[in-house]
């Protein structure tokens, strides 16, 4: 077989921009979902349950905060 004229040597290419990407959008996916999360548990407290919407609050607000501290990366569990 014919090899091809090539500059290109595996595993020696700069991947720094690719690692930043791959970073952004892991952590956008994570707190994304948090809040995502946060707001539908709010909503469906405050019109599918009696609670109301101060309590579906009360619960966003204790998603977010346990959310966080698992979530961040300063916290290991």
């Amino acid at each position: 077989m014919a090899e091809h004229g090539t500059d290109y040597t595996r595993g020696e290419m700069a991947i720094d921009e690719h690692e930043r990407t791959f970073s952004g959008f892991i952590k956008l996916t994570k707190w994304g979902s948090l809040y995502i999360s946060a707001v539908l548990l709010w909503i469906t407290m405050w019109f599918c349950t009696p609670a109301g919407g101060f309590a579906g609050f009360v619960c966003a607000a204790v998603l977010i905060g346990l959310g966080t501290l698992v979530l961040s990366e300063k916290h290991k569990l």
